[in-house]
């Protein structure tokens, strides 16, 4: 199951020595030591522990654990499933309540679970193999027969896309082709990036915020993320305002 290395390799990620790890997880550094080494096979409540420590997220510590020769300690229940019904029903309410402006859920991998109407304003104009089930934000937002070629800040904005995929490398080293060499004049509002994007309402200016489920002992829960866009400026608010109400005109026709 090799332990041991899947151990050296997680603290190594978050930059801590033995010595760090150890006093985080209430051992001595010679006794992670032996861990690592093999010299020691860890108990599962030092696995759980060192996993603690490590701020692991749930999908990992179960892995963890498997490498220990140990059952996961969180379960991964479908989202589809009933016992996630109340979470499907919240975040449906959300994706509602942040109308006129664009919400999306996303899975542990980018993978599109859910979003509102206005979200149809970012996506137009994509191609449709990008679109659809199975989509990926990510790709469809860096890719050249997606979102991109509308992003008026690419290089900026596109960094701060590729900043969030560190535990999906196969996925960042492909759409890191995609982003052009950052221009020293970036646009910024002072405080972040905002998404710089040409629509058929005039050019908008978005910023994002990302929500989860802080408390969540489910794997599933756990990779779940909301991100919300609101206007960076009021000709923003008023485009999307319009553009919500041409879709709702549209859709009574």
């Amino acid at each position: 199951m090799d332990f041991p290395r899947a151990l050296r390799e997680h603290r190594a990620r978050r930059r801590l020595s033995q010595l760090d790890l150890a006093l985080r997880a209430g051992t001595t550094q010679r006794h992670l030591s032996f861990i690592e080494s093999g010299r020691s096979a860890p108990g599962r409540n030092m696995v759980v522990r060192l996993a603690d420590s490590m701020d692991l997220p749930l999908r990992e510590r179960n892995e963890l654990l498997l490498r220990a020769g140990y059952a996961p300690a969180h379960p991964e229940t479908p989202l589809d499933g009933p016992a996630l019904a109340p979470v499907r029903t919240a975040l449906a309410h959300i994706l509602r309540g942040h109308l006129p402006y664009p919400a999306l859920v996303v899975d542990g991998g980018g993978g599109l679970i859910a979003a509102n109407t206005a979200f149809d304003l970012l996506a137009e104009g994509a191609a449709p193999e990008l679109l659809g089930p199975g989509t990926n934000v990510y790709r469809l937002a860096l890719h050249p027969l997606g979102i991109a070629p509308r992003v008026l800040n690419l290089a900026e904005w596109g960094r701060h896309v590729l900043a969030r995929l560190g535990h999906l490398v196969e996925l960042r080293d492909e759409l890191a082709g995609y982003v052009p060499a950052p221009d020293p004049s970036g646009t910024t509002l002072g405080f972040a990036v905002p998404l710089h994007l040409r629509s058929p309402y005039g050019e908008l200016r978005l910023m994002t915020t990302v929500t989860s489920f802080a408390t969540a002992v489910d794997v599933t829960l756990s990779e779940l993320k909301l991100e919300a866009f609101l206007p960076a400026d009021p000709a923003t608010a008023d485009a999307l305002l319009e553009a919500a109400a041409a879709a709702a005109a549209a859709s009574t026709e």
